[in-house]
């Protein structure tokens, strides 16, 4: 299939790049460059350097390479920063989302996969949260991921345009041998944030509440591997280029958590095993709306689309993160 991936330079989206490659499909990717890196992509990738915003340029790329389906990535992905510039975020997320969902029908009406999050369903007490959970976004991030599956499916009810929606947990790892993996600008993760204390780019590692409801008093997130993300991606496209449902909305996830404090374990695990010294920790007060434990209710893409998840063992996420950080302690800026 000849795919064209939205947002492909970035962290996910490189990943996912690769995975479709090498799954033999054909792609071009459309990137603006804010945060993503050509430096990611596979040489024999097209890519079209533009902007969701631009109408025009979003039809033109449509025109001019065909594609069978198209996976959307490009948003800004910052909670904080979307509270602070909620203008900004509506903009790129939704704007650019409407352009291309109008863009789609407009010339070849063939599927979306998009990418979501698990931040649309805001603070909940369901464990693990099923994709039925009501939905109650708590940052202007959220909103605007739950304002574009709205507008995906008023699509797909006016204008029959199939589509999948993936919404992901708490996204972690790198490609195995460290040739490409996370360079945000904005450091927010937690075992980007931990691999880059190791590598001496922070002075300690804050730990953010250690008096909640769970065994060690920390906070529990379920950590999918940015590979096996990558593959639910692949999933997708290939069950709707099968013929598979119209519409369709998966969470991807483990099914269970690891607490801060075990990620923080792993990581001195694995750093000590390359002679640095243990992570320093502190224990700072809880964050305003950080629940106990969110966790993904995974069961619906294991039963329907296959999905089988490679990377199960935290020590392996965070290794394939070290690997990462160690050879790139500057991202692809180095």
């Amino acid at each position: 299939m000849r795919l064209m991936v939205v947002g492909g330079a970035g962290y996910i989206g490189s990943h996912t790049v690769r995975q479709l490659c090498a799954a033999g499909h054909e792609v071009v990717v459309f990137d603006n460059l804010l945060s993503g890196h050509a430096q990611a992509l596979p040489p024999e990738v097209k890519f079209v350097q533009a902007d969701l915003l631009d109408a025009a340029s979003v039809k033109a790329a449509l025109e001019v390479h065909k594609p069978d389906a198209v996976i959307h990535f490009a948003a800004l992905i910052e909670v904080g920063e979307s509270m602070r510039a909620p203008g900004r975020y509506y903009r790129n997320n939704v704007v650019g989302s409407l352009n291309l969902l109008q863009g789609i029908v407009e010339t070849r009406k063939v599927p979306l996969v998009f990418s979501s999050t698990a931040a649309v369903y805001g603070t909940t007490d369901a464990v693990p949260i099923p994709e039925d959970a009501p939905l109650h976004p708590e940052s202007v991030y959220g909103e605007t991921k739950l304002m574009t599956e709205n507008m995906i499916h008023a699509f797909h009810v006016a204008h029959g345009l199939p589509y999948t929606i993936l919404r992901y947990f708490n996204v972690s790892g790198a490609a195995p041998g460290g040739e490409i993996g996370e360079a945000h600008p904005n450091k927010t993760h937690l075992i980007e944030l931990a691999c880059l204390t190791a590598l001496g780019q922070r002075e300690k590692m804050m730990i953010f509440g250690d008096d909640y409801p769970t065994p060690d008093g920390t906070c529990i997130r379920d950590y999918i591997h940015v590979q096996d993300l990558a593959d639910a991606h692949v999933l997708a496209v290939d069950a709707m280029a099968g013929g598979g449902q119209g519409a369709a909305t998966y969470n991807v996830g483990l099914g269970h958590g690891f607490s801060v404090r075990q990620v923080l374990d792993a990581v001195d695990a694995v750093i000590t095993e390359d002679g640095f010294s243990p992570l320093t920790r502190e224990i700072a007060p809880r964050r305003p709306g950080d629940p106990p434990r969110l966790v993904a209710g995974a069961r619906r893409i294991v039963d329907e689309l296959g999905f089988r998840p490679q990377f199960t063992d935290l020590k392996e996420i965070v290794r394939t993160a070290w690997d990462w950080h160690r050879k790139h302690p500057h991202g692809f800026e180095q």
